[in-house]
């Protein structure tokens, strides 16, 4: 009867399902929207039968708001086909949003519909003239397009001082290490590839197959400062970031030692990952060894694809997710004293994990309850891997993890609806509130393929604040700022970032969840710059524009 009595004061549909010996539902559900949004994309891989090591990596999306209307718009990177084997012209794609739960195909008009085989994307304003400007990294020579605020892009790789370096980059991200006020540039570089001496391999010494990383060299990342003036110096070196045995894939920003200073997190495949601490005097030092993420619990260095960091544990500290290659689990780590610790195992993310192989990854508060969940894309790399492995498909089904607190997540990817747990051949990964309706939704890139755009829709009536930050006296996009809310007793962290995941790159908006809360107590910004503002009792269900210095002001809804 006490078992009843209880039931009785959940929703009739959580009851029943407790009762059916299922979990409650978890107050959201998923709509794939990609259509009828009029997103309509195909990925080109090039894979023509020659079996190219570029092919297995897919490529990147992002959401950003390229004419600043308040909306967010997405960005899809291409590859084009192989010299030699011309069949087709595949461009990226940028989509406008028109604000009505559609997009427009936007690229001729925006001056972005150029060929190229470009793999990953990294979003912001690094003039600072209000407009985010965008890299694009790609087998061969990245590109970086500005942003001329007249919904149009000029081609400036020359110009700024990023030409003439041909390379193989995936991820890169814009973070102002030197905190001048200005976005400075760090890029993954995977390995020492070209067309001319790709490596043949086999799994029955007849047939070619994809090469593993092992079998090239690998390729410094590199780290390129803005001068201030439109153009970027090369200081990998300087920095200490130079290591050629770098195999690298994912980068997000954190700051692990809470001294306000930028430092970067390298997922690097089958290499130790690196932590790129920043030493506050121009100089970064890899300390992953000592930090507890360079290797897993077994000490060997995994196959690391994507990442994210973030406060999952709403302890004031960052949190870590690296995905890893199949039967090698994601790794999760809290922070505990000055070292990471990997919680994989005990908090349901590893095991559910193990037969997966993880790209993009991203921690956000799906269902608006004030605590970060996690979302994963799955994929293998070789369609003949159903071939090799009974228990392991080159499509796979993406996982959501649902954050339970204490350490505990449970996934619940077949229980959202819109055909998320199908399977698919996943790789890009990011999150936006695309309809302004308070909640975060997915954007999801296969290889090859299709991509996905999941619009959340929320059931259990939660509510949440969103904060826009302008920097003036830091970089504007105030990347590497810090928000902290308070509200009811509890607290919540979020860092304005961007890079993370794989290849992709999520909104700079930050999105506090508040389950059924009504206001916040107060919200502390730490600027780039030093600067510390505090603002005190502000409403649920509004997005407030935070400006460095001088203002914050609440938007008409999200």
């Amino acid at each position: 009867m006490a078992g009843l009595a209880s039931l009785s004061r959940l929703p009739m549909r959580d009851a029943w399902a407790i009762q059916a010996g299922q979990a409650a539902s978890p107050g959201f559900r998923f709509a794939d929207v990609t259509a009828q949004a009029g997103i309509q994309f195909q990925h080109n891989s090039g894979a023509y039968g020659g079996k190219f090591l570029p092919e297995t990596l897919g490529a990147g999306c992002a959401f950003l708001d390229y004419d600043r209307d308040g909306w967010q718009d997405i960005l899809l990177i291409n590859g084009m086909d192989w010299p030699g084997h011309k069949k087709r012209r595949s461009t990226l794609r940028l989509y406008h949003n028109n604000g009505n739960g559609t997009f427009t195909d936007v690229t001729s008009r925006a001056g972005l519909d150029v060929e190229l085989y470009g793999l990953g994307v990294a979003v912001g304003d690094y003039n600072n003239d209000g407009f985010p400007d965008i890299l694009v990294t790609c087998v061969g020579q990245n590109r970086l397009f500005h942003n001329t605020g007249k919904g149009t892009f000029v081609d400036v790789t020359n110009a700024s001082g990023l030409g003439k370096r041909e390379g193989f980059s995936t991820s890169a991200v814009w973070v102002d290490y030197d905190r001048d006020g200005f976005l400075d540039l760090f890029v993954c570089n995977y390995v020492k590839w070209s067309p001319e001496h790709d490596v043949f391999c086999s799994l029955d010494g007849k047939h070619k197959s994809y090469c593993t990383p092992e079998a090239y060299r690998g390729q410094t990342c590199w780290l390129f400062r803005n001068r201030g003036n439109g153009t970027f110096e090369d200081v990998t070196a300087a920095t200490g970031i130079f290591d050629s045995s770098s195999k690298s894939l994912g980068v997000a920003l954190l700051d692990d030692d809470q001294d306000g200073w930028p430092d970067l997190l390298v997922a690097n495949d089958t290499q130790p990952n690196k932590l790129y601490r920043n030493q506050r005097n121009g100089k970064f030092k890899d300390v992953a060894v000592e930090a507890g993420l360079a290797f897993s619990n077994e000490g060997k260095a995994r196959a690391g694809m994507g990442v994210d960091a973030a406060d999952f544990e709403n302890s004031g500290l960052p949190g870590v997710a690296i995905t890893n290659f199949d039967n090698e689990m994601v790794g999760l780590y809290r922070l505990s004293g000055k070292e990471f610790e990997d919680i994989a195992a005990p908090s349901g993310v590893g095991p559910a994990s193990r037969n997966s192989l993880g790209f993009g990854c991203a921690f956000l508060d799906v269902n608006l309850d004030g605590w970060l969940d996690f979302a994963v894309a799955n994929g293998h790399i070789d369609e003949t891997v159903r071939n090799i492995r009974g228990n392991v498909g080159y499509a796979q089904p993406p996982q959501l993890f649902l954050n339970q607190r204490k350490g505990s997540f449970r996934d619940i990817g077949a229980e959202v609806g819109g055909g998320f747990e199908q399977p698919k051949v996943g790789r890009g990964l990011a999150y936006a509130d695309f309809d302004r309706d308070g909640d975060v939704d997915l954007l999801l890139t296969t290889n090859n393929g299709p991509a996905y755009l999941y619009r959340n829709d929320q059931v259990s009536g939660n509510r949440s604040i969103r904060f826009h930050l302008v920097g003036t006296k830091s970089n504007r996009d105030a990347i590497g700022a810090k928000v902290r809310i308070f509200a009811g007793g509890s607290t919540q962290l979020r860092m304005v970032k961007g890079g993370s995941s794989y290849l992709s790159q999520s909104e700079l908006p930050l999105t506090f969840g508040l389950e059924k809360r009504d206001r916040i107590d107060r919200v502390v910004i730490d600027w780039p710059s030093g600067r510390v503002e505090e603002y005190k009792n502000l409403f649920a269900g509004r997005c407030y524009e935070c400006v460095e210095g001088e203002r914050i002001s609440p938007q008409d809804g999200y």
